[in-house]
């Protein structure tokens, strides 16, 4: 399928495109079948091959979203504007998360109240020593390291 869409030429912070007509499978910078015209978005010069872009359209050339709207607003083709570009996707990572205290009832299991104590709620208060914690939880110590100091 062939497709009328811009290509690149200018230099680092001075783009300056091409308007090509080139198979779809072809990279954007690759080869082209036929220059169309030019646009330079510094100085707003757009440049068009009118009877060739017609041309190829009435041939099935499919134009890329961009090119489309610039064609609209050059009055070369008598369509509505496309929308060019999609928003991306927020993921269900990216999503801020928000953070919401659990409003449990009085009384309930969770909630110390002064009635209870920290032992039935089922919290351990008891500190983790460091060794066991660190070599698997055994929480003696290793027959090598007894003998040094």
């Amino acid at each position: 399928m062939l497709k009328i869409r811009l290509q690149r030429i200018g230099k680092k912070n001075q783009p300056s495109f091409r308007v090509v007509l080139v198979e779809h499978t072809f990279r954007p910078q690759g080869k082209f079948i036929e220059e169309l015209g030019a646009y330079n978005p510094k100085s707003k010069q757009k440049t068009f091959k009118k009877e060739r872009i017609l041309h190829w359209i009435s041939k099935g050339a499919q134009l890329s979203p961009t090119l489309h709207n610039m064609l609209v607003d050059e009055k070369i083709i008598d369509k509505a504007k496309v929308k060019a570009w999609k928003p991306k996707k927020k993921t269900e990572e990216s999503k801020p998360v928000e953070k919401v205290a659990p409003t449990l009832a009085e009384g309930e299991v969770g909630v110390p109240t002064p009635e209870t104590s920290v032992q039935d709620v089922g919290v351990d208060t008891q500190p983790k020593d460091a060794a066991s914690s660190a070599e698997g939880g055994t929480g003696e110590p290793r027959p090598e390291d007894s003998g040094r100091e």
